[in-house]
């Protein structure tokens, strides 16, 4: 373990950033919201500025500035020179501007925070137990349409951030051989049908979800003038029996699979196997954890998996491609072509009928 040669002082010091972990990460998101973070960045070419000018400036106490820059300072986010003007250090700009850090800062703060205080009882009870701190659902899918703005918007910014870097490209892998029906499952708000549309003037797409999310999908459809062309079907994939219709040449499945576990994973491709002929390809897009360049992008899946835990369903994780690959093999299908990446982190499975 590269941790064993930390000297002692020093691996107290990363406890004790764990143990107050949440207080720093609150003073981050207040130096947002209040518009300090901004300040700072804007005062940097006349050498920083104060805490008592960021007050006057923003109509806030030199107290609650202080406190907020102290921790931030401790934490490396700012820095203070001799006249104790404040600038943005590389992390700080970061956690500002970078697009990244805030999706990730927003979706932490407005979907998970809350509900993280309820993952001991996750574990213990196999179910989403932080659930509550947003609504009386089973899984977090069942009131995604229907969750106060700001957490929906926090949540559909997540999800799209980490789909639509992969897309473009996506599309282009997807329409090789010219599909002319393609169900899409999981098709959340319809954007990616849209594009399918988009792409191709005549691609049939059947959206296969849940109620809720099928009407905005739909609305979204006629919105684009695709109502033609995207067709929506109700599905419960925890329910006793799912089925789909056969006659797709694609079954498309982004970032889907990682809401389920297991047993439920290999429950859904079975399904999906009972509608393929030997030419339908079902197609698997993920961001697996074993297939990321960056050591930062493995650890936002896996903490994304405590979303998993705490809020979503309390089954479900982020998986290995080593045991997405197993699982697809036990529902009865065989892997034609892997490709990665695809975007910065994702990795496509082009299956067919075993």
């Amino acid at each position: 373990m590269k941790n064993k040669t930390l000297r002692a002082v020093d691996a107290l010091q990363e406890a004790q950033k764990i143990a107050f972990a949440p207080f720093l990460f609150q003073a981050v998101v207040s130096l947002r919201k209040l518009g300090i973070f901004d300040l700072i960045f804007e005062k940097r070419m006349i050498g920083g500025v104060t805490i008592d000018e960021i007050a006057n400036e923003l109509s806030l106490t030199s107290y609650g500035v202080g406190v907020l820059l102290e921790i931030a300072e401790s934490s490396d986010v700012v820095i203070k020179d001799e006249h104790n003007k404040y600038e943005l250090t590389k992390i700080g700009y970061f956690l500002n501007f970078n697009e990244t850090a805030n999706v990730n800062i927003n979706f932490t703060n407005e979907v998970c925070y809350k509900g993280l205080f309820h993952l001991d009882e996750s574990i213990k009870n196999g179910k989403p137990e932080g659930l509550k701190e947003l609504g009386n659902w089973d899984t977090i899918y069942e009131g995604l349409s229907v969750l106060d703005p700001k957490v929906k918007d926090a949540w559909f910014q997540f999800d799209h951030h980490y789909s639509d870097y992969a897309f473009q490209e996506a599309l282009e892998i997807i329409f090789e051989n010219r599909p002319k029906t393609i169900f899409d499952i999981g098709g959340n708000t319809g954007k990616f049908a849209i594009s399918c549309c988009k792409k191709d003037k005549d691609v049939i797409v059947k959206i296969h979800d849940l109620p809720g999310q099928l009407n905005v999908a739909l609305t979204n459809a006629k919105t684009n003038g695709f109502e033609d062309r995207i067709l929506g079907f109700e599905i419960d994939w925890l329910s006793e029996n799912p089925k789909i219709t056969s006659g797709a040449d694609i079954i498309w499945l982004s970032q889907f699979l990682d809401c389920f576990s297991e047993d439920e994973i290999v429950k859904i491709l079975k399904v999906c196997v009972a509608s393929m002929n030997d030419q339908t390809e079902l197609f698997i897009m993920e961001t697996f954890t074993d297939r990321q360049k960056f050591d930062n992008a493995k650890f936002i899946l896996e903490a994304t998996s405590l979303y998993f835990t705490a809020m979503a369903n309390g089954n479900s994780k982020m998986y290995k491609a080593e045991v997405m690959i197993g699982l697809v093999e036990k529902a009865g299908l065989i892997i034609k072509r892997e490709i990665n990446p695809v975007g910065e982190n994702h990795t496509i499975l082009i299956c067919k009928k075993g």
